[in-house]
């Protein structure tokens, strides 16, 4: 059943005497998993949930990694004119082509692996100095992904590369970004120390992502992760390994949670 048809079920049942104008308006609006509008099912093999902006504050994202090109257009289809953005992650550089060649409103962020569709004029601005940082350029990859997600998410996002800890001369010349930041995430990989030293010299949270990059031992990210989990530096919250998406979210999440709070009269 499609949005379109559940709504119009919806609107038959009220005509009928079936269900009354406040419990139809309910089901429209409330979150609930059991209303008949929380999903639409697209070709049989996904099912968007056109609410989670509602609940959340964010809306779906596809995962692309593990779908095809076809699918991957047949959900952005549904959702484009329902959502400001769409978003599917993971995306490698042919799937990207072939779901540019389908839409053509479609842009491809190739060292992020997002492929998305962006109303900016729909957009809207979020509260909140976003920095990310990365321990070296290998650690890129997820950097952006943490980037492009949060920009897309409408957050101010500073970029600050490859100060890692092997030359700490190279973060402590650029310490006005750590002092001028709301939220930091910071990505390494190797032994994954960089995190510890932020969050020693910040004022503001500091979201650890454990990057696979690194020598056997690093065991391919789970060194760095053991490392950031037994910091001993406080305020550090960790994400799982690669996870760029999640921890832009998180961030996403506490600068709204943050302004929020500081707009409470009570």
């Amino acid at each position: 059943m499609t949005q379109s048809d559940a709504i119009r079920k919806l609107f038959q049942s009220v005509a009928a005497g079936h269900l009354s104008p406040e419990a139809a308006f309910e089901q429209l609006q409330l979150p609930k998993a059991e209303a008949t509008t929380a999903y639409e099912e697209v070709g049989g093999f996904a099912k968007i949930d056109h609410q989670r902006t509602r609940r959340t504050g964010f809306p779906e994202v596809i995962w692309g990694q593990d779908k095809t090109a076809g699918q991957i257009i047949e959900i952005m289809k549904v959702m484009e004119p329902l959502h400001p953005v769409v978003m599917a992650t993971r995306v490698d550089g042919q799937k990207g082509a072939d779901i540019q060649a389908a839409l053509p409103q479609t842009t491809y962020f190739e060292r992020a692996r997002i492929c998305a569709i962006q109303s900016l004029q729909q957009i809207s601005r979020q509260p909140g100095n976003l920095s990310i940082l990365t321990a070296g350029t290998a650690d890129l990859p997820v950097a952006e992904e943490a980037a492009v997600t949060a920009e897309l998410c409408g957050f101010q996002v500073t970029r600050l590369w490859d100060v890692g800890v092997a030359g700490i001369h190279r973060l402590l010349s650029n310490r006005h970004v750590i002092d001028n930041s709301d939220v930091l995430i910071v990505a390494a990989g190797m032994e994954g120390a960089l995190p510890s030293v932020v969050a020693g010299l910040a004022q503001c949270p500091v979201i650890a992502v454990p990057t696979s990059i690194g020598y056997g031992a690093s065991f391919q990210g789970l060194a760095p992760l053991l490392t950031m989990l037994n910091s001993c530096a406080t305020g550090i919250g960790v994400v799982n390994i690669d996870n760029g998406f999640g921890a832009a979210i998180l961030a996403g999440q506490i600068l709204r949670t943050a302004a929020r709070v500081q707009n409470d009269p009570s």
